[in-house]
């Protein structure tokens, strides 16, 4: 079967203008896509992580491209209308995309420039299939855990090196440390279970009771804990955190290890939320708006029918929020998604605590005071919102400061941009130098969404 020869334009995240254009192995065609990120050779020695803008057939003219490196991501990262929103931002903003793209991406998202590389852990130790120059750089691995690029080119006492490496990566000798390291982990959590076994037979339970009432008290007692937490709350879910369960009573971690090498519990990791849970107390339905209130959320719902950006007139404390929260429960029950903008300063605990209140695990915050585990966890449930059915534990509301702009919304309904004359909607250094509040209208219009302007 004849293979297809891929190239990619890629956005390099430097103030350099436009898209560089890499050729794809044969062995990645499968796995290259728009919007993941890939790492590449640019300049001489530098190792850059890059996201793909287009896979194409055509090859560039005048110059034969480079090949890229590996491919970082399984899913794409980044979507089709941010790329537009992004390039729209560089074009009005006067910048670049790769500006835009440091602008807009959260810091875990991004792959150090310099890279080190480092053995594959498949790797063998074979070196017969090796050249005298690749054989030195294992035996440096061996000695040194992991190399820069610039220690290579000393090692080898060669210039040109990224040759070098890239064979050694088609050999599976060694691999980039961006592909072993990514700065983004999930956040995993130890969870106990009673082992089936013992679950379905009330008898082989009895039997394992007496057993430990006569040589394991301390385990007895653990066991007895855990059956106790299900039986008296009447839980379905027999599954409870390591740490909760010791907590329960006054033993030992050994205990505990011990009733798992007995196989009578067992353990097992779960990915787990840094955002933690919040359950609504309350449902946009009970607010009762005022006179002067229900007269403006009528006339804006009007109003939306004809344009598609309304300003509301208010001054502070007379009850904008309120409106906002009707508007944005009409929204997400179609469906859509809802981004909520304020200044920095106004992004306060008052007003994420009020919002989830009435919407619970449905609001996720994106701002400067998050850091960089729990901004890509905002990132990756917005990002979610386009695939499969399941929308539990996704975030259709967004409420953030002026760079939530920037997040992987698919199908926004709604942008609420509250304190809109406010000073600190306009980011002045570095570039992107851009004003959130203009940006945000045309993102609207790009989702075919309703702008909400309010401003005391």
């Amino acid at each position: 079967m004849l293979r297809k020869t891929l190239f990619i334009d890629v956005l390099l995240p430097l103030p350099i203008p436009g898209y560089y254009t890499y050729r794809v192995p044969f062995v990645l065609n499968d796995h290259i896509g728009t919007g993941k990120r890939v790492a590449v050779q640019f300049g001489k020695k530098k190792i850059y992580t890059a996201l793909v803008r287009k896979v194409h057939e055509k090859p560039p003219q005048g110059y034969i491209p480079k090949y890229i490196l590996s491919v970082v991501d399984d899913h794409p990262i980044v979507t089709e209308p941010q790329f537009t929103f992004w390039e729209w931002i560089a074009s009005y903003y006067m910048c670049t995309p790769g500006e835009v793209m440091n602008a807009a991406l959260p810091s875990g998202l991004k792959l150090a420039s310099e890279s080190n590389i480092l053995l594959d852990p498949v790797f063998d130790n074979d070196l017969s299939g090796l050249n005298e120059k690749e054989s030195l750089i294992v035996d440096a691995l061996h000695a040194r855990q992991k190399l820069t690029i610039n220690e290579v080119s000393l090692i080898i006492d060669q210039a040109k090196v990224i040759p070098v490496i890239k064979t050694l990566i088609e050999k599976r000798v060694i691999v980039l440390e961006e592909e072993l390291h990514d700065r983004y982990k999930p956040k995993t959590e130890t969870y106990v279970r009673l082992n089936p076994e013992y679950e379905k037979d009330e008898e082989k339970l009895k039997q394992v009771f007496d057993e430990l009432g006569q040589r394991a008290f301390k385990q007895l007692q653990l066991l007895m804990s855990y059956i106790n937490l299900f039986r008296n709350t009447g839980a379905e879910v027999t599954e409870i955190k390591r740490s909760t369960l010791l907590k329960t009573v006054d033993t030992s971690p050994a205990a505990m290890k011990a009733l798992i090498d007995k196989k009578i519990l067992e353990t097992y990791k779960k990915e787990e939320s840094r955002l933690g849970e919040y359950a609504a107390s309350a449902s946009p339905e009970d607010i009762q708006l005022t006179e002067h209130q229900l007269e403006a959320y009528q006339s804006i719902k009007k109003q939306f029918l004809e344009k598609d950006t309304i300003l509301l007139h208010g001054i502070t404390s007379s009850g904008k929020t309120e409106i906002y929260i009707k508007l944005m429960s009409e929204t997400i029950n179609k469906g859509k998604q809802v981004l909520y903008l304020l200044p920095e300063i106004a992004l306060t605990s008052q007003i994420i605590n009020r919002l989830r209140k009435y919407f619970g695990d449905q609001v996720g915050i994106y701002h400067s005071k998050y850091n960089e585990q729990e901004r890509v966890e905002t990132w990756n449930k917005v990002l979610q919102h386009q695939y499969g059915q399941d929308k539990e534990g996704l975030s259709p509301i967004i409420l953030g400061a002026r760079s939530a702009l920037f997040l992987p919304y698919h199908d926004l309904g709604l942008i609420i941009v509250d304190e809109e004359h406010d000073s600190s909607y306009k980011q002045f250094d570095p570039a992107p130098r851009y004003n959130a509040r203009d940006s945000a209208l045309y993102l609207a219009r790009m989702h075919q969404a309703k702008t909400l302007l309010g401003s005391a």
